[in-house]
């Protein structure tokens, strides 16, 4: 009989954070047939700072798992249409139907996330919220053999795991206990202000450049706008810290006119919010009983709106390689990661950079195109996973 108090639950993964990675890649996994824990110290259904926008390879992928009809059947909009405004330029793209989708999104967190975990949970993923991860455990060879973790109430438990992934953010303390390698690191970035507003009409996505500043506005659920105004972290402070309102809209009026004219005509709904930035990383994403997932992994600035893209892709990368097993397989989960994300890398830090000039910033956005169109035709050849039982 065992003893109850020395008693160590046992789980094949152990997924620590709840959100786009997090979620999709536990998901996935259970699907599978892997018995998954799934921990976030935050409450279900929660807010988190986003840029929202998800882009073709991202609908792929919710549209395969099964789950795009559910996120717009929380109200969020169909995006077809696409403005770049470069000064007094605008140039209108309409979205094209290509691997089965021809609509883009930009669901609020608090609807995309919560439809992620509904679909883990479906899936069979043991969901626990409000647990905070303490520490890893670590077995003689130093292999990560588990977590201890504390609940809402203070009580501590210590779960086994086959392997741990962190899916924790871009300050992942899990990439942090087992001394994950930064081995690629951006040099620039950029401090945002944003808000939701009502009362905007939905054209699609629209996207302002000028010298020194960057805006957009992006319709999402409640019929509502996320509207952001950024610039180069070194100006955030100055720009925005003492009068986070007045610096805002001073901003998008530096930005666009036509951007301060459609604010004037919209209501704030619920108070700024500001990202004083951070440069992009990429780090060493697997090893002894771990793997890291989503910003854990690898994060460039948000400017290029890419993130939940970036995490919903390399959910299914590292999610094959768990489900392999393998040394090898890990190493190419980390290597296809890379080899897919260094266009998008360098051209995000190019922009974050702020020191373009309009047919440059022209530039880089084809650069951003293209390597959008070879990951949506990456990721739409993805085959299925197959279940453990299978």
């Amino acid at each position: 009989m065992r003893n109850a108090q020395n008693y160590q639950p046992r789980y094949d993964v152990v997924v620590v954070g709840a959100r786009c990675a997090g979620a999709s890649t536990a998901m996935l996994l259970a699907r599978a047939g892997a018995k998954v824990l799934m921990v976030d110290r935050q409450k279900y259904g929660s807010d988190v700072v986003s840029t929202h926008a998800l882009m073709r390879a991202g609908v792929i992928q919710l549209s395969r798992w099964g789950l795009l009809s559910k996120l717009m059947a929380t109200g969020t909009p169909p995006v077809r249409r696409t403005a770049f405004h470069y000064g007094d330029e605008a140039v209108h793209i309409d979205v094209r139907p290509e691997h089965g989708v021809d609509f883009l999104c930009a669901p609020r967190r608090t609807a995309l996330d919560s439809v992620l975990v509904d679909g883990a949970r479906e899936a069979g993923v043991e969901v626990r919220h409000g647990v905070t991860v303490t520490d890893l455990q670590f077995g003689l060879d130093s292999r990560v053999t588990g977590v201890h973790l504390k609940n809402a109430d203070g009580e501590m438990e210590t779960i086994r795991a086959g392997i741990v992934i962190g899916a924790d953010g871009r300050q992942s303390m899990i990439a942090r206990r087992v001394g994950a390698h930064t081995y690629t690191r951006g040099t620039d970035s950029s401090g945002y202000v944003y808000g939701y507003f009502e009362n905007l009409v939905d054209d699609g996505f629209h996207w302002y450049f000028e010298k020194n500043v960057a805006a957009g506005v992006i319709p999402t659920n409640g019929k509502h706008h996320c509207v952001f105004v950024g610039v180069h972290c070194d100006q955030f402070a100055g720009t925005f810290r003492r009068d986070l309102e007045g610096g805002f809209l001073k901003t998008a009026a530096a930005n666009s006119p036509e951007l301060r004219e459609t604010l004037d005509t919209a209501d704030l709904v619920g108070r700024l919010r500001g990202f004083s930035g951070g440069v992009g990383h990429i780090r060493q994403s697997h090893g002894p009983g771990w793997a890291l997932v989503g910003d854990a992994g690898y994060f460039k600035d948000p400017l290029t709106a890419h993130g939940m893209t970036d995490a919903f892709r390399d959910a299914e990368l590292l999610s094959r390689a768990v489900l392999d097993g393998r040394s090898l397989a890990f190493a190419h989960y980390q290597e296809e990661r890379d080899v897919i994300s260094k266009s998008f890398f360098e051209v995000t830090n190019d922009i974050a950079a702020f020191s373009w000039t309009m047919d440059e910033i022209k530039d880089h956005h084809g650069r951003l195109s293209h390597a959008m169109k070879v990951e949506a035709s990456h990721v739409a050849a993805f085959s299925p996973i197959t279940n453990l039982a299978a």
